[in-house]
Formats: structure tokens, C-alpha cells, sequence
């Protein structure tokens, strides 16, 4: 059931009830209205949880929020063409910083159209553009809704007109992927408008600058999302394949990564957004070609130790192992042992032995010789060690009994070492603590040769199916 909302005002009229007339301590106050909302599930994480501030000693009695002020400061200066226009726009992001309630609010009292007015009168001055940009950057964080087309078409157009400026580049592309988080509708205009191109030639041109690379992949990654639940099919698939076709998005991203050796931010961002394009066959078959895969699998060997970076590098392989010679290009390589390596270095972390245990379920679909390999290295005995280490992780368990059930699919003389290692009873424990782990444990289980209770819903005779 959705959680109860209540408005600003209504929270600081609670707080101000509290201080003036059960003469409570501001902190005792505020504690006290924070309580009392929450024990009646109200939803606060929309509210500035602080006590309203007089805007001036002048006007004592006019109380609000320092974030107000500071738009306020930015209103007025705006209708006076003041010089403190700038000071204004920087305290004004500075507030937008602190939280989503604080830039919640904002929004609420019409910060979004002073920021285009803003944008609209700094003309050619790029201090005031530049620090509008960050405003409006920290603003849509988490509010994708404020975007319109007015706002779109200025950000297309500073990012065209400021492309040789790195510093106006990153603020405009950040503010892009704000606005197209969670929003399909924004992503599939801004698309329409022409920002791929502006954000692969954006790498290109700044290549050498990883605050740009960062965050043009970031966005890139983000037009590939499917996040918008408000829609039923968004444009995920068509998106990566103009990254890939009309923008060359593959060989981009490959060259930065390269130009970027040791810099981990940079190359797990790079290999995210590898792993985001990986779409079709001959996408994954595009980045082997390109050296992609020799590149990763020599940074996942040289960077082992770097858990961030080899999660993004292991589900990059994942991604491009769906393509059958990429599977054999990986062992080739000797990109088993290097994640069964990965795997056992950071046993403790559930979302390593997830991507480790998924890249090899990958390795070893419809490929006998590669299951022989992934044996060899250890990866069986891998998998079981993550499903002991992480029970309660449903993915790492449904990963581990992908990787286990396809090892004995089509090589059943591995079905008596895997038993050997305790398989049966930890798959069984997958089975009973994890609903989602029931179809891929039962198939495990099943090609194991070990009991296993398997339910025919329909048998297409008359009746219907069951519960």
C-alpha cells in the first residue's frame, strides 16, 4: 500500500507547534514531528526535515527554508539583471545538493522556469551559463519530469555550441542523464534531437579528459535503460543499436578504454556501458574484432584486486559471451581461470559471484569443450563455494545453479564430481529459501539425476491449469 504524503507546510507548521507551544528545543522539535508523522506512515522523504530560518533580520517573522531563500535571492536578482546573479545560482545549487526534499521543494515553488529564464538572459557570459547548467543539473536530480521542450532544445543547443568546452560538456551532458533516468519520454526526444551524436563525438573529442568520458558513457548507458514503468515498451533496443550503428558506439568506447589504461572510474564506466550495448550477436562479435575483449580480460588480470572494476569487467564478459564464438574466443584467451579467479579473490562480495558465475554459465550454454575447461579451472567448486558463502543472495544462488545445470546438460560425466562437492543439498536449500530460484534449481537438480518434484501444470486436456 502507497505511504500517506503530507506537504512542507503542514511538517513546519508541526515543528513550529512544538516550539512554541510545548516549548520545545529546535532539535527536540523537529525529532518530535519526524516521530509523530512516521508512526502514522507518512511518506517524508519529500521533506526538508530542518526548522524554517527568518529570510533577514529585517523580516524576522518571514520564516522558510534556506533553499527557498536561495531561490528567492535568484528571482530577484534575475528582475534586476543584478551582478549577483551568479553568487545566487551557486548557493542555489549549493541547497539543491544537501537532498531530494530540498530540490523537491524547489521545484514546488517554480524553480524550474527561473532556471530557463536564466539560461535565456545569460547570453554569451559562460560564467553565469556555466553555473546555471549546474544548477539545473542539480535540480533534475531524481525530478526527470521537469524537463519540456524548451529545456531539451537549450540543452541540445549548449552542448553544439560549447562542444570544444569540457567543462560546459560534462555539466550539460549530466544534466541530460538526470533528465533521462526513469523518463522515457525525455530520452526518446532528446534521441530525436540528436544527442547520441553529441555524446560519442563528445568522448572522441575529449578523449583525453576522463570527467567527460565518465560522463558521457554514463549517459550513454542511461538511453539504454527500460526504467520508465510508466511505459509499456520503450525504445531500450533501438537506442543501443543506433549507439552502435549510426554512432559507432562500439569503436568509441573501446578507444577511450584504451586511452584510459589505468584510470579504474574511467574503465568501469566504459565496461558498464560495453556491457549496455552487447545487444545482438554480431554487436558482440563487433567489440572481439575490436580488440575488446583482449583488452578487458588483460585488465581484469591486471586489476584482480580492484572488486568495483572486475563486477563491471566480469559483466561485460557476461554480456558478450552471448554470442557462441565469443564463448570459445574467452577461453581461448584463458578467461575461465581468470574468473574463477575473480570469483574465489572476492568470495565475500555477492555481486562479483554473481557476474563471475553468470559470465560462466554463459561460457559453458551449448559448449561441451568450454564446460571441460571451466571444470578444470575449479569454476564448479567456485559456484558452490558462493552459493555457501551467500544464501540469502537470491541471484547469486539462481546464477550458480544456471552455471551448474548447463556444465551437466550436455557433459554428464561431470554429474558425479558436482554431487561429490555437496551440489544436491546446497541446491535444495536454493529451492526452499528462494521462489525465484525455483524453476533453474528444479532444472539442476533434474539433469544432476537427483529426486526432484516436477509439477505438470497442463497436460492440454480438458481443465485448466492450476494453482
Amino acid at each position: 500500500m502507497a505511504k500517506r504524503r503530507i506537504t512542507q507546510e503542514t511538517f513546519d507548521s508541526a515543528v513550529i507547534e512544538n516550539i512554541e507551544e510545548f516549548d520545545l528545543e529546535e532539535s527536540e522539535a523537529l525529532k518530535e514531528a519526524v516521530e509523530q508523522f512516521e508512526s502514522q506512515g507518512v511518506d517524508l522523504s519529500n521533506i526538508v526535515k530542518a526548522v524554517p530560518k527568518a529570510s533577514s533580520e529585517e523580516t524576522p517573522d518571514d520564516q522558510t527554508h534556506e533553499v527557498l531563500q536561495a531561490l528567492q535571492s535568484l528571482k530577484r536578482a534575475l528582475e534586476s539583471s543584478s551582478t549577483s546573479v551568479l553568487e545566487s545560482l551557486n548557493l542555489f545549487t549549493e541547497q539543491c545538493s544537501l537532498g531530494f526534499a530540498q530540490r523537491y521543494l524547489a521545484a514546488q515553488n517554480d524553480a524550474y522556469p527561473s532556471l530557463l529564464s536564466c539560461c535565456q538572459s545569460a547570453g554569451e557570459d559562460n560564467k553565469v551559463l556555466s553555473a546555471t547548467l549546474a544548477a539545473l543539473s542539480a535540480l533534475t536530480d531524481g525530478q526527470p519530469d521537469l524537463l519540456d521542450a524548451e529545456g531539451q532544445r537549450f540543452l541540445i543547443n549548449t552542448l553544439r555550441r560549447h562542444q570544444d568546452d569540457p567543462a560546459m560538456t560534462c555539466l550539460g551532458i549530466r544534466t541530460v542523464r538526470h533528465c533521462c533516468l526513469k523518463h522515457e519520454q525525455n530520452r526518446q526526444g532528446l534521441v530525436k534531437a540528436g544527442v547520441l551524436n553529441i555524446l560519442t563525438s563528445a568522448i572522441t573529442r575529449h578523449v583525453e579528459r576522463p570527467e567527460v568520458v565518465k560522463e558521457a558513457c554514463a549517459a550513454l548507458r542511461v538511453m539504454t535503460f527500460d526504467d520508465d514503468v510508466r511505459v509499456p515498451f520503450g525504445q531500450a533496443h533501438e537506442h543501443s543499436r543506433m549507439i552502435v550503428q549510426e554512432h559507432n558506439g562500439l569503436k568509441v568506447i573501446v578507444e577511450a578504454a584504451k586511452a584510459h589504461p589505468e584510470n579504474v572510474p574511467v574503465l568501469s564506466e566504459l565496461c558498464a556501458t560495453l556491457s549496455r550495448l552487447a545487444v545482438r550477436n554480431e554487436f558482440c562479435q563487433d567489440i572481439v574484432d575490436l580488440g575488446g575483449l583482449k583488452f578487458i580480460m588483460t585488465l581484469l588480470a591486471d586489476s584482480m584486486d580492484c572488486q568495483d572494476l572486475v563486477k563491471q569487467v566480469l559483466s561485460a564478459v557476461r554480456a558478450i559471451a552471448g554470442n557462441d564464438d565469443v564463448k570459445d574466443a574467452v577461453v581461448n584467451v584463458g578467461g575461465t581461470e581468470l574468473i574463477v579467479m575473480a570469483i574465489n579473490r572476492h568470495l565475500s562480495n555477492a555481486q562479483v559471484c554473481d557476474q563471475g558465475c553468470a559470465a560462466l554459465s554463459m561460457i559453458a550454454l551449448r559448449k561441451p569443450s568450454n564446460c571441460k575447461d571451466i571444470m578444470e579451472s575449479g569454476g564448479a567448486l567456485a559456484a558452490l563455494q558462493a552459493m555457501k558463502t551467500h544464501p540469502k543472495e537470491v541471484n547469486v544462488q539462481k546464477q550458480s545453479c544456471m552455471l551448474l545445470r548447463n556444465l551437466v546438460s550436455r557433459s554428464q560425466d561431470f554429474t558425479q564430481p558436482i554431487l561429490e562437492m555437496g551440489a544436491e543439498a546446497l541446491i535444495g536449500q536454493a529451492l526452499a529459501s528462494h521462489r525465484d530460484c525455483s524453476d533453474v534449481a528444479k532444472a539442476a537438480l533434474r539433469d544432476l539425476g537427483c529426486q526432484v518434484e516436477l509439477r505438470e501444470l497442463w497436460t492440454g486436456k480438458k481443465g485448466s491449469l492450476s494453482n
